[in-house]
């Protein structure tokens, strides 16, 4: 090898292999795909091994590509952060801030509630709160921070849980009063079951020392990503609903709900704070971070 490879066509290569796609690559730089894939050749020319191997549909890295993605991304992840260290100062606290978030109570109350605390420590930083439901890519949408609930499988997040969520089963007492009594989990897939994303539901009897669980398909007439609206339906008379407790808790204790099974429950539910691992944190984003950490359970407390 002659000539050093060009930082930029690293950059190129890295953004390919993140994206798996010279599309979006190409759109994440802000260049034309022709000018990303002559980079790409660059670099494999200089370098004298082939990274990448491509199609016409598809692109995979080759066992060289892999292990050169994994060592530039950690490198370039560092030259980032001394980039932004020097040009923001060591303690900068200004810039923004783009989060995902579970809407509903959590995010429209908890999460909103904790922002504004946030902002009123330092007024500098600008937060974008998005509501979106589907689970989302943080690289290909540009958040910094996502807050999900349920288990998670994506290794390339750091997963900080927040809470665990106590779950209901709960409908009003008119809905009820129209049904024969409710005994075992398994009659709920004859009930109007309203649900979210979640249709197979799963309970735990308190008296199974083996703690075996189980799962009931459930259906009915709604489906809504969104716990109050649920909540609303529940409360109107319209079903079975499966919640976070802290949604029905109020409308538990004032009679208009009630739970429906003493020894059997649903497992609780985390909910996680992610982010980037191999990405470089501003001061910014770790005061967030901590700051929601710390605010989180103790808003739940208090509620």
């Amino acid at each position: 090898m002659n000539n050093a490879p060009s930082l930029l066509d690293i950059r190129a290569f890295v953004a390919i292999a993140e994206q798996q796609s010279f599309t979006k690559a190409a759109e994440q730089l802000n260049i034309s795909r022709a000018h990303l894939s002559r980079q790409l050749s660059a670099l494999e020319s200089t370098l004298g091994v082939q990274l990448i191997i491509r199609t016409t549909r598809s692109q995979r890295l080759t066992d060289s590509g892999e292990r050169f993605f994994l060592e530039c991304r950690q490198a370039l992840s560092s030259v980032d952060r001394a980039v932004l260290e020097t040009i923001e100062g060591e303690h900068s606290l200004s810039g923004t801030v783009n989060i995902n978030c579970v809407g509903g109570l959590i995010g429209e109350e908890i999460v909103g509630g904790l922002l504004g605390e946030f902002m009123t420590l330092y007024p500098d930083i600008k937060l974008n709160l998005d509501f979106s439901s589907p689970r989302v890519d943080l690289i290909e949408n540009a958040f910094d921070l996502v807050i999900r609930m349920g288990q998670l499988d994506d290794s390339n997040l750091v997963a900080r849980r927040l809470t665990e969520l106590p779950i209901s089963i709960v409908a009003s007492p008119a809905y009820l009063e129209r049904q024969a009594p409710i005994k075992h989990p398994k009659s709920l897939a004859e009930h109007n079951c309203l649900t979210g994303s979640i249709r197979r539901w799963r309970f735990i009897n308190a008296a199974d020392a083996n703690k075996t669980p189980t799962e009931v398909n459930v259906s009915g007439n709604l489906q809504a990503k969104n716990g109050r609206a649920l909540l609303q339906a529940a409360l109107a008379g319209g079903g079975i609903v499966r919640l976070p407790t802290l949604y029905c808790q109020q409308y538990i204790e004032q009679g208009q709900l009630q739970p429906l099974f003493d020894q059997w429950h649903c497992e609780s539910v985390p909910l996680y704070l992610l982010y980037h691992k191999n990405r470089y944190q501003p001061e910014r984003l770790s005061k967030l971070i901590s700051f929601l950490k710390q605010g989180f359970q103790a808003r739940l407390d208090h509620r």
